[in-house]
């Protein structure tokens, strides 16, 4: 990791990871969730794809997505336990495709943008080191 320097640029940074995190665990969660599973092996499987939180973190947003009609829950015992199983809804089913669509796109975009600053276009690299007259339009 690179140093960053004063804790204000830290913060800054850790509130816009934070943001970015948010959006895909919808995502994820929504898509763990094509299976039915209860909250601990949820948990344990977004972890074992690098995706881990706190049970702080998942609990609320399920109750949250259940809320929303995208996530069915029921009781069931299990282990001689009782644990609430999460599956995703029909809506849930069609919200994720509509969000994959959007990652998908969105995706792409970012790609194109970060592509764009790595390698600039001749005319404006040219420019740039000092050579107008190199342009790749032709001109001069």
């Amino acid at each position: 990791m690179f140093n960053i320097g004063d804790k204000s640029s830290a913060d800054v940074l850790e509130n816009l990871r934070s943001e970015l995190r948010r959006g895909s665990l919808i995502v994820a969660v929504l898509a763990e969730l094509r299976t039915e599973q209860y909250g601990y092996t949820l948990r344990k499987s977004l972890e074992k794809n690098g995706l881990a939180l706190e049970e702080g973190t998942l609990y609320p947003l399920l109750r949250r997505l259940e809320s929303q009609g995208l996530l069915a829950s029921e009781w069931r015992e299990q282990d001689k336990r009782n644990k609430r199983f999460y599956r995703l809804s029909d809506k849930g089913q069609h919200i994720l495709t509509e969000l994959l669509i959007e990652w998908e796109e969105l995706s792409g975009t970012l790609d194109s943008i970060l592509k764009g600053a790595e390698n600039p276009p001749a005319k404006d690299a040219a420019a740039a080191a000092g050579h107008p007259e190199e342009s790749n339009d032709g001109t001069h």
